[in-house]
């Protein structure tokens, strides 16, 4: 009878033993994989971080940029069409100053020619709010990516949660730093919404800019394409005159 009992003695602590082992290698494999998901993520978040606000200063300088060369175009556009009501009022009062006038419109038309060089500008400005719009969806993509890490991360810390709680007291510590890494994915979570925000409100930002500078344009082209025409017919009245 005493051997039936040290042996059952023995094989309760061999099978406590098991237990404690299995419980151990589970605890350790569960800490190794939220280490190295919170490293992935704690590297992932702080690369976005920095590339998003690198994005958003730029985008943000290159809007201010936009702006003031627009109201400086808005500018030359309202002096534009003061010079063409000043041409139309000297063309009424043209007498005796044809040659004067004829070096005027000489002028004109040199300046209509030079201004025209703009479209180049315009060109240049809509490939660059083009290229702005394409890296503001990019960023769009890479905060959807890190959104669906986030929350890959969250299902992962909740899973520990729930491993550290079958452990019980063993797991006490380890409930700890799933507890972290969960609170860590929310506050990414946050985080990733309000660049979300950021974004959405950039891309109204630099739509409206856009549209501001294809109107200013338009409104130029149509001066300097007047401004001309007038320079030209003005300078030919008078050549024709003269001879």
């Amino acid at each position: 009878m005493g051997y039936i009992l040290i042996a059952a003695f023995i094989g309760v602590g061999i099978t406590t033993v098991a237990a404690w082992c299995f419980h151990a290698i589970l605890r350790a494999r569960i800490l190794r994989d939220v280490a190295t998901t919170r490293e992935q993520l704690d590297a992932a978040q702080q690369a976005r971080q920095e590339a998003d606000a690198a994005q958003l200063a730029r985008s943000e300088a290159m809007n201010r940029e936009l702006a003031l060369r627009n109201e400086a175009l808005c500018k030359a556009a309202a002096d534009n069409e003061q010079s063409v009501e000043t041409l139309r009022d000297a063309l009424a009062r043209a007498t005796d100053e044809r040659e004067a006038w004829a070096l005027q419109a000489a002028r004109l038309k040199g300046e209509a020619e030079r201004l025209a060089g703009l479209k180049t500008t315009f060109e240049r400005w809509h490939e660059q709010m083009t290229s702005l719009m394409t890296q503001n969806q990019d960023m769009h993509a890479k905060n959807a990516s890190l959104s669906s890490i986030v929350r890959h991360v969250v299902i992962v810390s909740l899973n520990a949660s729930i491993e550290a709680a079958r452990a019980g007291e063993a797991g006490r510590g380890f409930a700890v730093v799933a507890g972290e890494v969960r609170s860590l994915a929310a506050r990414s979570e946050a985080l990733s919404k309000d660049y979300s925000h950021s974004l959405h409100r950039n891309d109204l930002t630099t739509t409206a800019t856009f549209q501001d500078i294809q109107a200013g344009g338009k409104m130029i082209a149509a001066s300097l394409g007047a401004l001309g025409a007038m320079a030209q017919t003005f300078q030919a009245t008078l050549l024709q005159d003269a001879s």
